[in-house]
């Protein structure tokens, strides 16, 4: 195994766990423990990590809160963007909405849209839109994670291959002048699968992730379309966009 691959699954065992001994992950990655402390040290130079002690552990700053926690921070924010959001949304419209605090107030900011066709792998926003006026909603099957009750995998991957959809509404981890990231590896081919379909991708975020930095790179700041935040972005991420003709806004 490649020291990139061990990288990835010392990233995966922190997620799972928490926190985690080098001497645990060198047992389960049959190499010893000084191979494990030679990999840890570039992914501590760049902040993914935290070791003390013979233990490693991820910064409270790539952490992603529960999403019972996530829905009740930052809340006015979010529901600012969604409302920005849904007003760019006409009745009648094929949606993809994904996972994640702030599309969850979307889906409730579209309550009143008619018409709607939403592809989702989320039971929660399934839930929130299946009696609008005229829906038709299109849950994606696969293994549903228990902390959001999103569904993923495969199976999840196929279903969205069968559709093409006019606006695609993404809530990630983290938005920096690097890219669109998040902090599941599964996440990635899900949303690649989407954003290869859209016609528009929105991202709304506020502005806490723009201060996070997320594990995973899921796109480049080109793939999106729009950005709807609440807060003017840093210059540097201001920069980036603009250089790529990407829009933004401040919700209001």
């Amino acid at each position: 195994m490649s020291a990139s691959s061990r990288q990835q699954e010392i990233m995966r065992a922190i997620r799972l766990k928490g926190t985690c001994a080098v001497s645990e992950i060198a047992a389960s990655l049959s190499v010893s423990e000084e191979t494990i402390r030679r990999d840890i040290k570039p992914m501590v130079a760049e902040g993914l990590v935290i070791k003390t002690h013979g233990k490693v552990t991820m910064p409270d700053d790539i952490k992603e809160p529960p999403f019972h926690q996530r829905m009740q921070e930052n809340m006015d924010a979010k529901v600012k963007i969604a409302k920005a959001v849904a007003r760019l949304i006409e009745d009648g419209e094929t949606v993809f909405l994904h996972p994640g605090s702030t599309t969850n107030y979307v889906a409730r900011a579209l309550c009143d849209h008619r018409d709607l066709v939403i592809l989702t792998n989320s039971a929660e926003i399934s839930r929130t839109l299946v009696s609008g006026p005229g829906n038709e909603v299109y849950m994606a099957g696969g293994l549903l994670r228990t902390d959001d009750a999103a569904a993923v995998g495969p199976t999840a991957i196929d279903f969205i291959k069968n559709f093409r959809v006019q606006t695609a509404v993404f809530s990630i981890g983290a938005v920096t002048a690097g890219g669109l990231m998040d902090f599941r590896l599964s996440e990635k081919e899900f949303c690649r699968a989407v954003m290869d379909r859209a016609e528009r991708v929105i991202v709304a975020v506020d502005h806490t992730k723009f201060e996070r930095k997320g594990i995973v790179h899921l796109a480049e700041l080109g793939e999106m379309d729009l950005l709807v935040t609440d807060q003017e972005p840093p210059k540097d991420l201001v920069d980036a966009l603009d250089a790529l003709d990407v829009e933004w806004f401040v919700a209001s």
